[in-house]
């Protein structure tokens, strides 16, 4: 027989700091920790220690608070297949507490910063992954929210889409777009280097190094991204 396996610590010590107009990235490999973290930031799990807020409201004490200052956006993006993407977007704005009203023009105005306009009235059902992210992008912002969770965005996404989706991040963080806050995971180092501001990389439930890229660079004299971030998640082992 073989005995009994002990408790699995998903997160131990994770920790990050993002402000707004700022994209931070959220590395680690395969079962670090980064989707755990987000589904407690996002009030899907509910953590037994440590501290979360969101512009200073705490999420385990206060989830709807927290929640309704966020945008999420998970992997499994969800969407119902039989309603049209405005249909989709206006029921998340809905239960944002938003009027009928006001969710419709949001979801007009969404359409057109993702270029969704002529998708608006068709059933999600048979929409690719890039309308499917698109779609759920819109759903996730439709309530204007400061702070954004996007777990591995670009999955499944073709180059063309992954380039709008940098381009539409890019906007949301600038002064035009608001000066949103946006956090999120993802495994591909170019979109670390494009994209982010700051870096965050979790190994075994841990924060083990966080920085610019630049300055995690630096502190493992590398050139490449790609190989600074194996020797800080995978210190003392051999590349994978």
């Amino acid at each position: 027989m073989r005995p009994a396996a002990g408790p699995v610590h998903a997160v131990v010590d994770v920790s990050f700091t993002a402000p707004d107009g700022h994209i931070l990235g959220l590395l680690g490999p395969n079962g670090a920790g980064k989707t755990t973290s987000l589904r407690m930031l996002a009030g899907l799990i509910e953590p037994d220690g440590g501290r979360m807020a969101v512009d200073g409201i705490d999420v385990k004490r206060d989830p709807r608070g927290a929640i309704a200052r966020m945008g999420v956006l998970s992997d499994a993006r969800g969407l119902y297949p039989r309603l049209t993407a405005r249909e989709n977007i206006v029921y998340f704005g809905r239960l944002q507490g938003m009027t009928r009203d006001a969710a419709e023009a949001r979801a007009a105005e969404l359409a057109r910063v993702l270029d969704l306009t002529r998708l608006l009235d068709r059933r999600t059902d048979g929409f690719s992954q890039g309308e499917r992210m698109k779609t759920a992008l819109a759903r996730a912002l439709v309530h204007d929210p400061a702070n954004i969770v996007l777990d591995e965005p670009t999955n499944g996404l073709d180059v063309m889409a992954t380039r709008a989706l940098r381009e539409t991040l890019h906007h949301l963080c600038s002064p035009e777009g608001g000066g949103k806050c946006i956090v999120f995971s993802t495994h591909i180092m170019q979109e670390v280097e494009r994209l982010c501001d700051s870096v965050v990389i979790v190994s075994h439930g841990r924060t083990v190094a966080s920085g610019t890229v630049d300055e995690l660079l630096a502190s493992t004299l590398e050139t490449d991204f790609e190989e600074a971030f194996v020797a800080l998640a995978y210190p003392g082992e051999a590349a994978p």
